[in-house]
């Protein structure tokens, strides 16, 4: 199966695919509402402002499977980012995206992309690695907020470490090649 045929829910129940952003540039990430890095929301939902009309899609997955930082029901998860974030942008039901429950769709995007761009003397890197909680395989998501770009032919063009932001320079001329 395709990456982009592998079904997921929205955050609404809806039932949907990649195939539903065809044509689109789709930024995405796995969330979670009480993490260290969980303001990046603010920067994705303006990110997705400035170029969805040039068809970028940020697309976020909820995901607990680091320090339980998504412990919400998927309504709860759904205000938290209205109220907190003003998110517009679609938000998937919660996921896994590691371990022996990972979603297909995330297996396929470490498949399509398994090594993420990472900062060099990454700081979050190395708090995990003193807590015992970077993962195994260097090639696993490493933490909330991993983020993949996947181009407008469907294709991974882009993953990236939790820590850049998508105000980076590598994701902006990423996204400016893409878009």
């Amino acid at each position: 199966m395709s990456l982009t045929n592998i079904p997921f829910k929205l955050i609404d129940g809806t039932n949907t695919s990649l195939a539903d952003f065809a044509g689109k540039v789709v930024l995405i990430v796995n969330v979670a509402s009480k993490c260290g890095l969980t303001p990046q929301y603010e920067a994705l939902e303006a990110l997705y402002e400035q170029h969805r009309g040039q068809g970028l899609v940020v697309l976020g997955f909820p995901a607990n499977n680091f320090g339980a930082q998504e412990p919400g029901s998927n309504e709860e998860i759904a205000g938290f980012c209205r109220a907190t974030f003003g998110v517009e942008f679609p938000v998937a039901e919660k996921i896994s995206v590691t371990g022996d429950d990972i979603h297909p769709l995330y297996q396929a995007l470490l498949v399509a992309k398994p090594e993420a761009v990472k900062n060099d003397n990454s700081e979050l890197l190395a708090l995990l690695n003193q807590h015992g909680l970077a993962p195994k395989d260097a090639n696993a998501i490493m933490w909330n907020f991993e983020k993949f770009v996947v181009n407008r032919q469907g294709e991974v063009a882009g993953r990236f470490a939790p820590d850049i932001t998508v105000d980076d320079a590598r994701i902006q001329n990423l996204l400016s090649e893409v878009l």
